[in-house]
């Protein structure tokens, strides 16, 4: 800010404060203008101050790009002759030091107002209320979204923290400011933030520790809206009724679907008035990969961690996403599904192992599983079992393949899904037990669709796990350091480890255990082929030739 003139203050040395004030002396204004800038530390602060030709100003020494010093850079005036430019010659970011603004960058720098009496310059170095800092730090962190600044929301989330705020707002923010912009409603980043927010109250050490979860959460609600347009939800209200709710996402009517859930909220209704309505339209249907049961299960977690103001944005977004999940019992792998559902009896008292699950194609597994259906409990685990052991002897060879069709497409993210719907699927059947048939037979869709993807000749031994406990601890804890570039793997990580950690604590003698541990374990360790360019290649090259 420009030099202004007030009435002369207590005299007190360069960079002190005068008595009972934040005033603080930097020297006399001839000196300054002849250096041209100085630098001030001052209760932990550092300060530069430059003399310009319009005036004085002084702003924070740390460029808020990455921190290199300000007093290295370049100051020019403004053409209109209305201030002073600065620029930090790191990364040529701009400020306007007369009217504040950041004219090449994405981050606001902290200026300080400056009074010249009696040619003598003085600074103020107040800080603003609390208050106001939480509420600026809020701000500046949702213009970090539209170029996903992920080392500026770090910066803000801990602004928010040091102005004595709750951390957790900076989530409950970046869940409001990106409620409209998932046009197919919940992803990943909703499943994944009960998880990472889990393993900060439970492993975090220190405040470094502490803050890694909530850019996780933030970083990867901004990324999945990137530059995305407004999705708006339709605003009418209608009276809630659970069977309508379950009809109009069968019928894929957000409209309708959205107007019952509004109605619902209208009347008071929370999640959990909600969740048998819910869990029943994501299990009509081996949809979406599992992933519907799976944000229906997190989707509550996560409201009863960030409370009821994140309950309408977090369930526009997890009915959007119900009624447009993809019914894969519809295509001709899983069709079998609807007519083993209509066969299940609860009567079946063949009994049961993984063995007998695993070689079987998808049809087979349902035959299979019919014989059984009398004792829950064993069918859970045998299936559980099976799946655990596929993905341990998962095929790499697989995800390197570059000749085959898009219908193999498979890789290990999507052997994952397996663990952590059945954890899903343990708890919402737990609760409505009337939805086990459905949960069970659709974790055996993964078992059948997997099964031609192993190598059962693979000797897993190197990969078992003595200590579960220690081992997820371990495992856990390297998230906090995860180095993963993309967002879909390290919440894949968080997510993966949470579910399969839940079902050994929920069942520590189960024959599964072993199985479970050993896959999570090679999982963590072994190569994860994310970019596939010689089977994109050829498979567009097979695509346009059969076009015709």
């Amino acid at each position: 800010m420009a030099a202004l003139t007030a009435a002369k203050p207590a005299a007190s040395p360069a960079g002190r404060a005068a008595p009972d004030s934040n005033r603080v002396h930097v020297g006399p204004l001839e000196a300054l203008q002849e250096k041209g800038r100085q630098l001030l530390k001052v209760g932990g602060k550092q300060i530069a101050v430059f003399a310009g030709e319009a005036g004085v100003y002084a702003c924070n020494n740390r460029c808020p790009h990455e921190g290199y010093p300000l007093m290295e850079g370049k100051l020019t005036q403004r053409a209109d002759g209305g201030g002073c430019i600065l620029t930090c010659n790191w990364h040529n970011w701009k400020f306007d030091l007369e009217g504040g603004e950041t004219l090449v960058g994405g981050d606001k720098l902290r200026r300080y107002p400056v009074e010249v009496v009696d040619g003598e310059v003085w600074l103020d170095i107040t800080d603003p209320p609390a208050e106001e800092r939480r509420a600026a730090a809020l701000e500046n962190l949702s213009r970090c979204f539209r170029r996903h600044e992920y080392d500026r929301m770090a910066r803000e989330i801990s602004r928010l923290q040091l102005a004595g705020g709750d951390p957790l707002d900076a989530v409950r923010g970046a869940i409001a400011w990106t409620a409209e912009r998932f046009e197919f409603g919940s992803t990943h980043a909703h499943a994944g933030a009960p998880d990472w927010l889990a393993l900060r109250d439970d492993l975090a050490r220190g405040d470094q520790e502490r803050l890694v979860p909530l850019l996780e959460v933030v970083g990867h609600l901004a990324w999945d809206s990137l530059r995305e347009p407004a999705y708006p939800f339709p605003a009418e209200s209608r009276p809630y009724a659970a069977a309508e709710l379950v009809a109009a996402i069968e019928e894929e009517d957000e409209g309708r679907a959205i107007a019952l859930l509004r109605g619902a909220l209208g009347d008071g209704l929370g999640f959990r008035d909600l969740e048998p309505a819910l869990a029943e339209a994501a299990l009509a249907h081996y949809q979406d990969f599992g992933h519907s049961a799976i944000y229906v299960y997190k989707t509550g977690q996560l409201i009863d961690r960030l409370g009821p103001e994140t309950t309408e944005p977090l369930l526009l977004n997890l009915v959007r996403s119900l009624v447009y999940a993809s019914r894969e019992d519809l295509i001709p792998e899983f069709r079998a599904y609807a007519g083993a559902l209509a066969r299940w009896d609860g009567a079946g008292a063949e009994p049961m192992a993984a063995e007998d699950l695993r070689r079987l194609s998808v049809p087979k597994v349902f035959e299979r599983v019919l014989r059984s259906t009398g004792d829950r409990k064993a069918l859970f685990d045998a299936l559980l079992g099976a799946a655990c052991l596929d993905f341990l002897q998962f095929d790499l060879s697989v995800a390197d393949a570059t000749d085959k069709s898009v219908s193999h497409n498979v890789g290990w993210l999507d052997f994952t899904h397996a663990v952590t719907f059945g954890n899903a699927v343990r708890v919402l059947c737990g609760r409505y037990p009337k939805l086990w048939p459905q949960g069970l037979l659709q974790i055996g869709c993964f078992v059948g669709r997997n099964a031609a993807y192993v190598d059962r000749d693979y000797d897993a031994t190197p990969w078992q796990v003595d200590d579960a406990q220690a081992f997820f601890e371990r495992s856990l804890r390297g998230l906090f350091d995860h180095a993963q570039a993309e967002y879909i793997v390290s919440v894949h990580l968080v997510k993966l480890l949470s579910a399969a950690r839940e079902e050994v604590i929920a069942d520590p003698e189960a024959p599964w255990v072993p199985a479970m541990l050993a896959a999570v374990n090679r999982f963590l360790h072994e190569p994860l082929k994310r970019k596939h360019t010689k089977r994109t290649a050829q498979q567009a090259i097979n695509f346009v030739a059969a076009e015709g």
